[in-house]
């Protein structure tokens, strides 16, 4: 039965675009309606800003988690619900912090000094996606391949995990439910849900089985019925 009251607005990861969560829309569209973040521009702020207020419930995977954690921190009215996929609120230890700024900042350079095309290659031999078949690389290529490099290089410098001031000791002020979700191989961000579970006033975490870094992509079937066990709660 769908539930009008409650949109859902899917926010996707770095060289993503919004249709990249199509596989869990479709999942969750018998019971919610849903909408994809589609951004007018690729800084940072600027993209906190189209989300800010936002009353719908917001589900970002990684970069695009950043985003709704920043923007639900933000915004005065906030998310009705809070869904964050290989998310962490930040880089605590500062020189850590400033070792991954001058690393994106690297990579943002050597973004713009090359094509879509070899970014591509590149993006998909990250370790980070080991976990992710032939064939479920080789979809979401044409979304990366949409991308412009100058735009992935201003999200790099202004959204990286260098460039964003950890969020922790804010979490506790957020007042929508918050669900923290990673893929069970995802050991880094399997340790930050749970962290962000914890610091939240009302938070839960889960993991997904058999699942790395995009577990929506990877186990659709699974995260989708995580997602609708805990939207079932939100008033």
């Amino acid at each position: 039965m769908l539930r009008p009251d409650l949109e859902i607005v899917f926010i996707p990861g770095f060289a993503q675009q919004g249709e990249a969560w199509q596989p869990v829309a479709d999942r969750v569209g018998e019971s919610y309606r849903s909408a994809y973040a589609k951004f007018a521009t690729p800084d940072f702020e600027g993209r906190l800003a189209e989300l800010e207020g936002c009353e719908s419930a917001l589900v970002g995977y990684s970069l695009g988690g950043r985003l709704a954690l920043h923007a639900a921190l933000r915004g005065l009215a906030g998310p009705r619900a809070l869904v964050l996929l290989g998310v962490s609120a930040g880089i605590d230890d500062p020189a850590r912090r400033a070792e991954r700024r001058v690393a994106d900042e690297k990579l943002a350079d050597w973004i713009e000094a090359h094509s879509i095309e070899e970014f591509t290659a590149r993006w998909e031999a990250n370790p980070v996606f080991a976990s992710q078949p032939p064939e479920l690389v080789a979809a979401q290529r044409p979304g990366r391949l949409a991308q412009a490099p100058r735009d992935l290089a201003i999200t790099l410098r202004t959204a990286g995990q260098g460039a964003l001031d950890p969020v922790w000791n804010q979490l506790p002020e957020l007042r929508c439910p918050v669900l923290a979700v990673a893929g069970e191989l995802d050991e880094p961000y399997a340790r930050a849900a749970e962290r962000i579970a914890t610091s939240v006033r009302n938070g839960r975490a889960a993991l997904v089985p058999g699942a790395g870094h995009a577990a929506h992509l990877e186990r659709p079937d699974e995260f989708a019925e995580i997602l609708k066990s805990f939207l079932e709660e939100v008033e």
